[in-house]
């Protein structure tokens, strides 16, 4: 079901849907594959999302009496892939204070425009929110280096640290290359936001295919796309901005007990983006 429909759906419908994308559950978790354009918290705008049909997919998990699922962690509105839900708040907590002690391990893949250069490496570069002054003033996540280079001398010099700047670390391996494109694996050791699409859009200088808000810095407009990856997606430069985001939380690696690897793939557009572009998936 497209992104649009499920913002319209009736919450049964889409506590129905998200049940039918649970990849995993036990007495404690439930996992979900989270669809495109889902956000997880309500607000302004906003008709449907995962947090406010939580007790109505609990129900239809388990039975009429179960306690409403809690959420563990967020994933943005554009980023599909693996959600894990606690049956109570004491697991909840305690899947949380491991994300927060970075005792996760995240895998993420993203198609991006451009190959980064090394293949694989390590972007560990501060992020901190600033405000662009452009002809719609809005505000950007980007990068706040802890050094420079001296315009004088050229000699590298240490700045002060921003005030708001969050350290932000992102591991990154080049898994397939076609059509000037990438498909990148992305291990975020970090958890800032928006952090992998600032370090491959800044960073790297490889913005994550669909990511209109990362591919510039002073404007909002559609991400310009090379002819050769048009002609693949059968796509006009005028229509680029309805391309999705392409960024999907593959892998989650969770120390409850012995090690739970859980694993969602790739939903459907991606997929058909991954043929188009002739990118191929190594066999994980």
């Amino acid at each position: 079901m497209l992104s649009k429909q499920l913002q319209q759906v009736h919450p049964n419908v889409l506590a129905k849907v998200l049940k039918q994308g649970t990849v995993y559950q036990n007495e404690e978790i439930v996992v979900i594959n989270k669809p495109y354009g889902l956000p997880v918290h309500g607000g302004p705008g906003i008709k449907n999302c995962i947090a406010d049909v939580l007790p109505i997919l609990a129900k239809m998990l388990q039975n009429m009496k179960a306690e409403p699922l809690h959420l563990c962690h967020r994933l943005d509105k554009e980023t599909t892939g693996v959600m894990v839900l606690a049956r109570s708040k004491e697991a909840a907590e305690r899947i949380r204070l491991l994300f927060k002690t970075r005792q996760v391990e995240k895998i993420y893949w993203a198609i991006s425009l451009g190959d980064p250069d090394p293949a694989e490496g390590i972007v560990e570069i501060p992020i901190v929110e600033k405000e662009v002054q452009s002809h719609q003033s809005h505000y950007k996540m980007t990068l706040a280096p802890n050094y420079h280079l001296s315009p004088e001398d050229g000699k590298v010099v240490k700045i002060r640290k921003k005030r708001n700047a969050e350290s932000a670390v992102t591991r990154y391996r080049l898994l397939a290359s076609s059509s000037a494109c990438s498909l990148l694996e992305l291990q975020p050791v970090t958890g800032v936001k928006h952090q992998i699409r600032v370090h491959l859009a800044y960073g790297l200088g490889c913005p994550i295919l669909g990511d209109h808000k990362y591919s510039h810095w002073s404007k909002l407009a559609p991400q310009k796309l090379p002819e050769i990856t048009l002609k693949r997606l059968k796509l006009e430069q005028s229509k680029a901005r309805h391309l999705p985001l392409h960024l999907h939380a593959h892998r989650l690696s969770l120390p409850l007990g012995d090690r739970l690897d859980l694993v969602c793939k790739p939903p459907l557009f991606f997929e058909k983006t991954l043929k188009k572009l002739r990118l191929d998936v190594p066999n994980d």
